[in-house]
């Protein structure tokens, strides 16, 4: 196995700014931009493992997210500056579990939380295939050196009326 005292854990290298263009009628930031910043994070954190752009291009291969779930804690104005922080919460032979944490880097306040389930897929063939050997070892060293990180107490929360 790779050593992982090289890898980020948490992954905390995206930043983004909230853009005018993203604002809504209630004067904060949409809740679809939450998304295209948390998007722009698991990019980067592809990047990082070996499962970006070129994987994809020099493969055929990619993943499709299957499920995700997000919080919203604190509002986001217009040119507020954030940064994500993302886990790794679990891998296996085809899945990949991550959670993000946006952040506003003024006040340090937590913004949203994001919870996503990644399948590893075969995009020629459109269907759910194990990770190549050596993209696998990289997925594995990875969660490894999340795995000490403390679990968040909102993964794994579900959608529903107090009762």
């Amino acid at each position: 196995m790779s050593d992982t005292t090289s890898i980020p854990a948490p992954f905390d290298r995206f930043e983004g700014e909230v853009r005018p263009e993203w604002i809504d009628y209630n004067g904060h930031m949409n809740l679809a931009y939450y998304i295209v910043l948390f998007d722009q994070a698991t990019d980067l954190l592809f990047d990082g493992i070996g499962l970006g752009l070129d994987y994809r291009r020099d493969t055929g291969k990619g993943t499709f997210v299957v499920e995700t779930h997000t919080l919203y804690e604190n509002e986001l104005l217009v040119g507020a500056r954030v940064r994500v922080a993302t886990q790794i919460l679990g891998s296996d032979d085809k899945r990949l579990h991550l959670g993000h944490e946006m952040f506003a880097i003024d006040s340090g306040l937590r913004a949203a939380v994001q919870e996503l389930m990644f399948l590893h897929v075969d995009l020629v063939a459109r269907q759910v295939c194990p990770f190549l050997p050596e993209l696998r070892d990289k997925v594995v060293a990875w969660t490894a050196a999340h795995s000490a990180l403390p679990r968040p107490s909102w993964a794994g929360r579900r959608v529903a009326m107090p009762g």
